[in-house]
């Protein structure tokens, strides 16, 4: 599945997720209450989104804007990337945090999309529209592999976990090839995302050399592309920080652990493993 991970936003401005350091949590973040996932499930369910949604499903001929019939099916599942204080080494640090909770939508025609949702300005937002499932799909597969276990993503090499009893299990192909069919304790992952990031953390000098990662072949977003404005302040919450900005003539970029240099590709070949 070619997945256009930020191709798309309400109002036509692209969104860029900025994953900047928070406190540590003792083992892992609790995660969004039940009202927070109601309430980005409704968020997600508008008829300004579903509307929006029509468009994106249409932007290729697949099938026409008024026959695309979206839905937004099941819960809004939390999305959790991996924590740079983790890769830090900083004690009692979670291997992840949410970031953004992630709705499916499905056409007429049967094309998927993932709605990312976030809370700004006191309520929930959709800000971003990815093709694909993979979100939602690995919350479901995690949960079968490890139940209770909590499910992540490690974005710099496209790569789905879950982490539990000790242990970092992979849910895709890409996870198999970094910690092996079997996994391996969080202290060995904890060692290999060190090596593997610690020297581009924000702060450190390859960060402060103006490096930037993330951008590939420009796509247009779904509507007018707009100039870039300024980063709304994020919602105070004790749910994990989620923060939004928008970015330059709708042209999205996805930083993550606010990297510098190793950021999602904006297209990307994904098979479910």
């Amino acid at each position: 599945m070619t997945r256009h991970p930020l191709r798309a936003v309400l109002a036509g401005s692209a969104a860029t997720l900025l994953l900047g350091l928070a406190a540590p949590h003792a083992t892992a973040d609790s995660g969004p209450s039940q009202a927070s996932r109601e309430a980005a499930h409704e968020a997600a369910s508008t008829p300004k989104t579903l509307d929006t949604l029509s468009r994106f499903f249409a932007r290729e001929g697949a099938v026409s804007k008024a026959a695309a019939d979206p839905r937004v099916r099941g819960d809004a599942v939390p999305v959790r990337y991996l924590s740079p204080e983790f890769v830090a080494g900083e004690k009692g640090a979670p291997v992840a945090r949410t970031e953004f909770l992630a709705s499916e939508a499905v056409s007429s025609d049967g094309q998927e999309a993932s709605l990312w949702t976030v809370k700004q300005g006191g309520s929930w937002q959709v800000v971003n529209i990815a093709t694909g499932d993979d979100e939602t799909h690995y919350a479901r597969v995690g949960g079968d592999k490890l139940p209770g276990g909590t499910v992540f993503h490690e974005p710099q090499i496209n790569a789905w976990y879950v982490q539990g009893r000790g242990r970092v299990l992979p849910l895709d192909k890409d996870a198999v090839r970094a910690v092996g069919s079997g996994g391996m304790s969080v202290a060995a992952y904890q060692k290999r995302v060190q090596k593997a990031y610690a020297d581009k953390l924000p702060g450190s000098a390859y960060a402060k050399s103006g490096k930037a990662g993330g951008y590939a072949a420009r796509e247009e977003p779904v509507g007018k592309p707009s100039a870039a404005a300024p980063a709304p302040a994020p919602a105070a919450s004790a749910e994990g920080p989620v923060t939004v900005a928008s970015s330059v003539a709708g042209v999205g970029a996805l930083v993550a652990l606010g990297l510098s240099g190793v950021a999602l590709l904006r297209r990307r070949a994904r098979q479910h493993g």
